[in-house]
């Protein structure tokens, strides 16, 4: 099972306030553990929503909105995608790793098997053409 965890935008990180050296390191120390446990498929920090957009979509156009956004509660900072056998393993990760004041999220991935016979052959092939490129370009 593959999930996304979350991790929440707070005031410090919407203003732009870089992490300190120890946070850098036991974030660096936590994501040595995530990766040598297989769990770790990708993770990223995200810049302030000030240097973002949202694209609304509506009646078949399409409006910019430029950053930054408010409620910082609901932005977020940066995400992992973690691969674990359940949600409570992702759970039992995520107690570990070294924040504070911090919210995080966990959401489950979905997977081809969960669209049913919708998701026909010939979009199961070309789902998997389109991520062997992506693979591929990495």
């Amino acid at each position: 099972m593959r999930f996304m965890v979350i991790v929440k935008a707070n005031q410090d990180s919407e203003a732009g306030v870089m992490p300190t050296e120890k946070m850098l390191t036991e974030m660096g120390k936590f994501n040595e553990e995530l990766v040598k446990a297989g769990v770790m498929l990708a993770g990223e920090g995200l810049q302030p929503s000030s240097k973002g957009a949202r694209v609304n979509f509506s009646g078949g156009k399409a409006t910019v909105i430029d950053g930054p956004f408010a409620e910082t509660k609901e932005l977020v900072a940066g995400y992992w995608m973690w691969q674990v056998k359940s949600k409570e393993e992702a759970i039992e990760w995520l107690k570990r790793a070294p924040f504070e004041d911090t919210e995080v999220e966990i959401r489950q991935v979905f997977e081809a098997e969960d669209f049913g016979d919708e998701f026909t052959p010939e979009l199961r092939e070309q789902e998997e053409r389109l991520r062997a490129q992506v693979a591929a370009k990495s």
